[in-house]
């Protein structure tokens, strides 16, 4: 009997520890937070997107995104930790907790809603359509049927799909627009700042019709609720002290983060 009992003790402590160990995907802890890496900031960016982000020869991104990545990371006292991936996949990387975050200047909207959460937004911007300068568009109607570039997993191909159903998609922003200036389809519609870095980078390209406003903000896993909420007392803090124009004026020369009235 006492050799059954002791069997029973040993089996019982066992499972216990394997359930421990089973439990370990993701660390907790760290204020509450679920963390993809214990003590770090794990987030995502595309590295594709100058001025957000841009990756150098090392494979480090530098950029606006970035710079607000690691801001972040030390108000939540946090070792920042970037990860370069494609930007069409970088939300389902967040829903699966691969990474604890994207800074890669998503848009809100209602289908990204329904994947993950997101942040008070961190800076402010809108879709406008770029054209060669010899093009006759002006605004988006002038554009049905004809080709218009947009990158991957962005808003700007629905918007695209009102007027035309002859689309290519491209991995970055950047490309569709160096493609657009070396005579390839008929426009491109993207981040207007992003047009504007372009035009002043040298591109032969124009800005025409502005398609709106858009929120870009941080994407969070849903169940990360703690997490979430810190990363918005971040912004709050970063924003009161002036870090995140400092960060805007830095790349733009302007504050894109105040909200437009």
């Amino acid at each position: 009997m006492k050799k059954i009992l002791t069997l029973f003790i040993l089996m019982v402590t066992m499972i216990g520890l394997l359930a421990a160990c089973g439990s370990d995907e993701k660390t907790s802890g760290e204020g509450g937070m679920d963390l993809a890496e214990k003590g770090k900031f794990t987030f995502a960016s595309s590295g594709e997107f100058k001025p957000f982000s841009v990756t150098d020869g090392s494979g480090k991104m530098t950029g606006f995104d970035i710079d607000v990545a690691e801001a972040v990371a030390k108000e939540l006292g946090l070792e920042p930790n970037q990860k370069k991936f494609k930007f069409a996949s970088i939300v389902e990387g967040v829903k699966s907790g691969r990474f604890d975050a994207a800074v890669a200047s998503h848009t809100i909207n209602e289908d990204r809603l329904k994947a993950v959460d997101f942040s008070t937004p961190y800076y402010y911007s809108g879709p406008q359509i770029f054209v060669r300068p010899d093009s006759d568009v002006e605004k988006l109607s002038d554009l049905k049927g004809l080709e218009i570039a947009v990158s991957k997993g962005s808003t700007y191909a629905k918007t695209a799909e009102e007027v035309t159903d002859n689309i290519v998609l491209y991995d970055s922003d950047v490309t569709a627009l160096e493609a657009l200036a070396n005579n390839r389809h008929d426009a491109v519609i993207t981040d207007f700042i992003t047009g504007k870095e372009a035009m002043g980078a040298g591109l032969k390209i124009e800005g025409k019709e502005l398609l709106g406003r858009s929120e870009q903000a941080i994407a969070i896993a849903k169940d990360n609720d703690e997490l979430l909420e810190k990363v918005n007392e971040a912004l709050e803090t970063l924003r009161e002290n002036g870090t995140l124009k400092e960060i805007s004026e830095k790349y733009f020369g302007e504050d894109i983060t105040a909200k437009p009235e």
